[in-house]
């Protein structure tokens, strides 16, 4: 799927390193053993004792947890496809009519009222959206060890082959079992062996409607997704299990049994009836059935090593070391325990690989990553595990620039255009407006009415931050065929606020009414209002966006006009007077009943914005500090990620290592990694690795800033292969905190003005010609 081509493009061919000495250079020599380095591999030395704790494995349309169970594995699986209902569309039909009412309430200040109304008459038909489901477990029993009897245990991940791996010794015996999920083969292979004959019996079961039974080849379920808040399931689904072993293999009721075996081969296939939004029509048992006999075929080393293969091209593309101390020698969960009481720089670096890792393996492909990226237990998740697009789902995607994994994004574009297929309908019905909106969750059917409550759902401004969030992975690369093909999302979401904006009655300035500042109650009443900071922000980058879009593109030069002048009457940024950043158009920040608010919604123009920074907006970037050290350290998962970023964009280098510190311990009993706990939720993970990878380094517009907010911690240290804006990467080493060395490598000619501690450079890049600069044009005096 990924050419060499491309591998060598992302700055990481024969010498590009130029001297550093990158971590990976061990893992990729490691084929997940012991000797692997603390950055690519988590281990543990006991069974997950949790589904929370298990491992993750995914093919970015087919997933898998694995506990690592001695006597028992269980193995929950997970088809990215597997929601509840089928096509539908939310748009309340009373809400056009009630709009007018709502805004007037606002507008008046009676935001209760207006709350009230909006929930009554605009709120979504059905209210709540579809959950993503579990497809069942496969349960793989062996009946001669003993989960209270058992010694030498150690259980792996090895993210730089994407192999998890349990070994111990029971009963006698010493069994391994090895597990991957294969984008190339869209298979599950899992991977049974033993220095003695072995039994091992398997069985599937699942809270799904549908039946279990066996065939000729192994195990099989077929059936239709379950009902949800009165929401009849219609998505038809399959699921297959073929068992190769070289021992004595039967069935009967209860499933497959292997006797006098040394190796069974397990391969799992999932399919379903989903073709697109409004196509259920598929064939999934068909499916299941080529995948199934495609893979049997090959067997496990073909398998195993066309999908090493075929990951290692795309996690090679970065390495990172921060240093290392005794800690990483330590299993997972003890580095973790001991976040805040001990360094541990290379837990640090885990953290950015094991958040791309679960990038790859949740966003190849399928669908994207949602609220728990692929791997979901539960038939009726929080928060439905679905898309929630007022940060969670742009927050899976901030390390897909940085990490160098672009090609992840393709299923987040696909949704966003499928989405604003439904956005268009919503515009027109509920506020007669051209253009397309989406609120502030979605799900498989690409539903776009403000579900849930008032208080959470009325923002309209998914559309925008979806754009904006194309545009940036536009950005990175500068690809002119992908921005023709992002410029109608951009365009559509752009016509819909010059259809809808109104003017303040006291101010004048063009607000949006009704929205509010994501999930935050101003205290007055509600958290619905007109024209909160984030909104305006958010605006400001569609409309410039937009822009700069069509005039690349030589198109819409009166629309261009139009949106430059709605720009200029939106109204600015303000510093409240407590001096911090104003989340609301009016100052109303000490009245929110919640002072420490998960959500930093009115930074969003610090980042993932650019908006605001400490050399072109000092007393703006001031404001957001103090909003920052108003809200305080403590917060949720995805919340402390994004204060890494926020902290590391002030170039406060120990704030962001506290958050960052904070995160990693942020759940004592974790296992595998931060977030990774319940409520299961992916995005800190991808946040936090993309905060880390912010702190060595960031770029705006042509301008690189190396190590903006580096610890002391991190003293000395390598990262290669790290994306910047404008079609490059860079491969950095420092020492004492500054660059030893430093190698541009450009897809894309031009200038560019190279940043450190207050010094600049500028170099003329040629596409395709890496560029080594003089380290001591940081010292020269």
């Amino acid at each position: 799927m990924f050419s060499r081509r491309t591998v060598i493009e992302g700055g990481l061919a024969a010498g590009a390193f130029g001297g550093l000495s990158p971590t990976l250079s061990a893992a990729q020599s490691s084929d997940g053993g012991r000797g692997a380095p603390a950055t690519t591999m988590l281990w543990h030395a006991k069974p997950a004792q949790a589904w929370v704790e298990g491992y993750p494995i995914g093919n970015g349309r087919i997933a898998a947890m694995l506990l690592g169970g001695v006597k028992r594995e269980r193995v929950q699986l997970n088809e990215g496809t597997l929601f509840s209902g089928g096509p539908y569309h939310n748009v309340n039909p009373a809400a056009r009519d009630a709009l007018p009412e709502v805004r007037r309430l606002i507008f008046a200040g009676r935001y209760a009222e207006a709350e009230t109304l909006a929930n009554e008459r605009v709120q979504a038909v059905p209210r709540r959206e579809m959950s993503y489901q579990s497809l069942g477990d496969l349960t793989l029993d062996l009946s001669q060890a003993n989960d209270t009897s058992f010694a030498d245990y150690r259980r792996e991940l090895d993210l730089d082959s994407a192999v998890a791996t349990v070994r111990f010794v029971s009963d006698g015996i010493r069994y391994e079992r090895q597990a991957f999920a294969s984008a190339v083969d869209d298979v599950v292979a899992i991977r049974i062996t033993a220095d003695r004959p072995f039994a091992l019996d398997c069985s599937l079961s699942s809270g799904q409607r549908g039946s279990v039974r066996l065939d000729d080849d192994g195990l099989w379920i077929e059936g239709v997704s379950n009902t949800d808040f009165d929401n009849p399931g219609r998505l038809r689904f399959a699921g297959g299990v073929a068992v190769v072993t070289d021992g004595i293999r039967t069935s009967d009721a209860g499933g497959i049994r292997v006797r006098d075996a040394r190796s069974v081969l397990v391969l799992i296939a999932a399919a379903t009836a989903f073709r697109s939004p409004v196509d259920v029509n598929g064939d999934p048992a068909a499916s299941v059935r080529a995948r199934l006999s495609a893979a049997r075929a090959k067997g496990w080393d073909a398998l195993h090593a066309a999908h090493v293969a075929d990951h290692r091209a795309l996690f090679r593309r970065l390495s990172i070391d921060l240093g290392t101390t005794e800690a990483a020698q330590r299993p997972t969960d003890n580095r973790l325990s001991r976040a805040m009481t001990r360094d541990d720089p290379a837990l640090a670096a885990l953290m950015v690989q094991f958040g791309r890792y679960m990038l790859i393996a949740s966003s190849r492909g399928g669908e994207p990553a949602n609220l728990q990226g692929k791997w979901n237990e539960l038939n009726r998740p929080p928060w439905g595990s679905k898309y929630t697009i007022n940060i969670n789902t742009e927050m899976n995607y901030w390390p897909a620039e940085s990490g160098n994994l672009a090609e992840c994004v393709e299923p987040l574009t696909r949704m966003v255009e499928e989405l604003a297929i439904s956005g268009a309908r919503t515009a027109r019905e509920m506020y007669g407006a051209r253009g397309w909106v989406a609120h502030h969750n979605t799900d498989l059917w690409r539903a776009s009415g403000p579900v849930d409550g008032a208080r959470t759902g009325l923002w309209p401004m998914g559309a925008a931050w979806l754009s904006c969030q194309l545009w940036d992975h536009w950005d990175y690369g500068r690809d002119p065929t992908y921005l023709r093909r992002i410029y109608p999302l951009l365009r559509g979401a752009a016509l819909f606020f010059l259809d809808t904006l109104v003017a303040d009655p006291v101010s004048g300035t063009m607000v949006t009414n009704p929205s509010l500042s994501p999930e935050n109650d101003h205290g007055h009443g509600s958290t619905l209002c007109a024209g909160p900071a984030m909104d305006r922000q958010l605006l400001r980058d569609l409309f410039d966006r937009t822009i700069t879009s069509a005039e690349t593109l030589r198109t819409d030069a009166a629309l261009r006009r139009e949106l430059a002048a709605m720009r200029g009457r939106l109204a600015p940024d303000r510093i409240g007077k407590a001096g911090q950043l104003q989340e609301w158009l009016l100052d109303w920040d000490a009245d929110a009943p919640q002072q420490t608010h998960r959500h930093t919604s009115h930074l969003y123009a610090l980042f993932p914005s650019q908006q605001v920074n400490t050399d072109d907006t000092p007393d703006l970037a001031a404001a957001v500090r103090r909003s920052l050290e108003l809200r305080g350290a403590d917060a949720t998962g995805w919340a402390l990620a994004w204060r890494i970023a926020l902290w590391a964009h002030l170039r406060d280098a120990d704030r962001a290592y506290a958050q960052v510190r904070t995160l990693l311990q942020s759940q004592p009993n974790a296992t595998a990694m931060p977030g990774y706990q319940p409520p299961f939720q992916v995005d800190c993970i991808f946040g936090g690795a993309a905060g880390i990878l912010e702190m060595l380094v960031q770029s705006r517009d042509e301008r690189i800033q190396l190590l903006p907010a580096l610890p002391a911690a991190w003293a000395k240290g390598s990262i290669a292969g790290v994306r910047v804006r404008g079609g490059c990467s860079v491969d950095l080493a420092w020492e004492g905190g500054r660059p030893t060395s430093v190698m541009l490598h450009p897809t894309l000619s031009g200038r560019r003005v190279v940043r450190h501690a207050g010094r600049t450079h500028s170099v003329t890049l040629t596409a395709g010609r890496s560029l080594r600069l003089d380290p001591a044009i940081w010292t020269r005096s």
